[in-house]
């Protein structure tokens, strides 16, 4: 059982860490790829990335060298690092959703509008929101107390998981996830519904059917990583509050730690005739 799922984690994240870095060198490349869109699209790609390397690598050594063992410096970095990139993607596919916004709903004023500066700022603001978000509930797990050794029912140090084997009060703790949770997650899920709602309903006021492909192919890719993030991210939440089954929460957590960012690229690839034909110009 080791080595097939050894195999096939390996497989994943060489897929996941190789059309990520594909569509990275296809926007650096290719100098029609120099938009808005894509420069979001290269910060999503790195970001995703980096989601996957802090948990997979670790995982796929233990099952290596049969030993499951974290230090607590270990796990402390590993939980600051994983919310950081889960906030990062979760903040970039909003402003994603707001540059389509912009391009479907104001297209002459489109350059205008995005223009390096206020892309600068758009990528700036979730870092600085990404960065707060980590640190806040990583510097809330340092005063816990634990016992000498423990066993997290997960396959990497998972905040909530963490924090239920706390020996000390972890109020404070759920308070501030709460919290957090709901802030961020309004503020992002009201910017995308806020853009596709105004999306939607400039379209369908394009009175040709030819007109309205267009206009939705350039946001096909986005919605469907969109749908593709939070259904997953949802999953999870709903099998972590109804099941006292760890290892089900654990498996429910592979689809968006693992198998999302790997999804995404194929997504983009798929749906996209630009990216579709960049790796051909990365080698020439």
């Amino acid at each position: 059982m080791q080595p097939l799922l050894f195999g096939m984690f390996l497989s994943m994240y060489l897929v996941t860490f190789t059309g990520n870095l594909l569509i990275i060198l296809a926007v650096i490349k290719d100098s029609h790829l120099h938009t808005p869109m894509y420069f979001f699209l290269f910060n999503l790609s790195f970001t995703d990335i980096c989601f996957t390397s802090t948990t997979v690598p670790k995982m796929l050594l233990n099952i290596q060298m049969q030993n499951k063992m974290i230090t607590y410096e270990g796990c402390i970095t590993q939980i600051y690092f994983f919310l950081l990139f889960l906030a990062l993607d979760n903040f970039l596919l909003t402003v994603m959703a707001y540059d389509r916004f912009v391009a479907i709903c104001h297209p002459l004023h489109y350059t205008v509008i995005m223009n390096h500066k206020v892309c600068s700022l758009l990528l700036l603001l979730p870092w600085v929101l990404s960065l707060l978000d980590s640190l806040v509930h990583g510097l809330m797990v340092l005063p816990l107390s634990f016992c000498t050794e423990l066993e997290i029912p997960h396959f990497f140090c998972e905040l909530n998981q963490v924090i239920q084997l706390a020996c000390s009060g972890t109020f404070s703790n759920y308070l501030v996830i709460s919290i957090t949770a709901v802030l961020l997650g309004a503020m992002s899920l009201t910017g995308i519904l806020f853009s596709y709602t105004k999306i939607v309903s400039t379209i369908l006021r394009i009175s040709s059917v030819v007109g309205k492909y267009k206009a939705f192919s350039t946001c096909g890719s986005h919605l469907s990583v969109v749908c593709l993030f939070y259904v997953a991210g949802f999953g999870v939440y709903l099998i972590s509050a109804a099941s006292t089954n760890s290892r089900a929460s654990a498996i429910a957590s592979v689809t968006y730690t693992v198998v999302t960012p790997m999804l995404n690229p194929f997504i983009y690839s798929f749906r996209n005739k630009d990216i579709k034909q960049a790796p051909s110009k990365i080698f020439c």
